[in-house]
């Protein structure tokens, strides 16, 4: 339950958790840079959601935490370290090392037992703070409400997921593990943990993670391209509803060309993004990534349409990455071998599992330019806007294309 009183048990005032502007998925930048060169005046909209029940947090506290981000900046060597990669610009590490986070454009409140989180601005300027508020809502609430040692639980639980893992695939080099816990962790300090014990148990599948502070002080390969939130904002940036993944799609192919190649397929739904994902783009884009829905469905989906394309589905990549474990992570990879390159980001069964529910909660943007937007996905529970209005004229608009 949310609590909002004053009391002899208010924890004592924390070290900020957020500490560096690189402690975020690497989709962030991929994106906010795209954001700063084509769209630059756009403005949005992002909402909060818990979709696990209440929140064991002090509001005071959060607020405190995210005003803690207005003192962040990029360092020169971070700065350096992100125009090393081969696909950022030296003009966009030129904006970022004047760039500074605005907490007043985050509002917070409580409603009903639930809290209430929105951020509204500049696109570019807030994009963010998705990660960022994700991280210390979790943290804050797993301080507050895990009991006993979850450390030491979380400790036996990922030593038995490893030994299991050598057990089941031994060393296989063409197995991809890569880490996507930053948004849902129990803590930074328990993230890094992870990732390095990761990093030294399993040399041969993990591959890296999507975290960039962790990339770039541990020294490995950070991984993202885009999220729902860039093909969600072409619904108000393109000329036609109907077009707008192809829209979000081929303005990031004539951006970033023949890099960040992995598209996300699942905004709307799967059969609305492949009657989009035509022979131009199928055959430009590396692969596409899962994010909802029966992962084997989805995967002979994806298989099913390459090959109606004439493409072999054997120069592709299929990432995984909702709400996987290493079973299914196994069970998806020996599904697949052979047939097509497959990839597995996996987040909370890593970085949060401690014995107790870690909460599951989203940032989403649900406004571009004054209009709505919405993601739809293969979950149901995963659908997300505040306009039902709009809801019904997204999907008749593909069903209208799909006729």
């Amino acid at each position: 339950m949310i609590d909002c009183t004053a009391g002899a048990t208010r924890p004592e005032p924390v070290k900020p958790i957020i500490t560096s502007l690189l402690d975020t998925d690497l989709y962030k930048y991929t994106m906010q840079q795209v954001m700063f060169s084509c769209y630059p005046n756009a403005t949005g909209k992002m909402s909060f959601r818990c979709r696990s029940g209440r929140l064991d947090l002090d509001l005071k506290e959060l607020r405190t935490q995210i005003d803690s981000l207005a003192e962040l900046s990029l360092t020169e060597e971070e700065l350096l370290w992100l125009g090393e990669l081969p696909f950022i610009t030296p003009e966009f590490v030129s904006w970022l090392r004047r760039f500074r986070l605005d907490p007043k454009t985050v509002h917070i409140a409580e409603s009903g037992g639930h809290v209430d989180i929105t951020v509204t601005g500049n696109w570019a300027e807030i994009t963010h703070f998705e990660i960022f508020i994700l991280a210390i809502v979790s943290e804050l609430h797993c301080r507050r409400h895990f009991r006993g040692k979850p450390e030491r639980s979380g400790e036996l639980r990922l030593q038995t997921k490893i030994q299991q893992f050598k057990a089941d695939l031994g060393d296989q080099a063409d197995f991809n593990l890569v880490d996507f816990g930053t948004r849902r962790r129990f803590s930074g300090q328990w993230h890094e943990h992870v990732v390095r014990t990761l990093q030294k148990a399993l040399p041969s599948a993990f591959a890296g993670t999507s975290n960039l502070h962790l990339a770039r002080t541990l020294g490995l390969k950070p991984f993202g391209t885009m999220a729902h939130e860039w093909l969600q904002a072409h619904q108000a940036l393109g000329d036609s509803l109907s077009d707008f993944q192809q829209d979000a799609l081929f303005t990031w192919l004539d951006y970033y060309g023949g890099q960040l190649g992995v598209a996300l397929t699942d905004t709307i739904s799967m059969k609305a993004f492949l009657q989009d994902f035509d022979h131009s783009l199928a055959t430009a884009y590396a692969g596409i990534r899962h994010d909802s829905g029966d992962p084997v469905t989805w995967g002979e989906q994806a298989l099913a349409h390459y090959a109606s394309l004439g493409i072999d589905a054997r120069d592709k990549t299929l990432v995984f990455s909702d709400k996987l474990d290493f079973d299914t992570a196994v069970m998806l990879y020996r599904h697949f071998s052979g047939r097509v390159k497959v990839s597995f980001g996996i987040g909370t069964y890593l970085t949060n599992d401690m014995g107790q529910p870690a909460p599951n909660i989203v940032l989403k943007l649900v406004e571009l330019n004054g209009q709505p937007v919405a993601k739809l996905s293969d979950s149901p529970g995963k659908v997300m806007c505040e306009d039902n209005e709009f809801i019904a004229r997204l999907r008749a608009s593909f069903l209208r294309k799909s006729a």
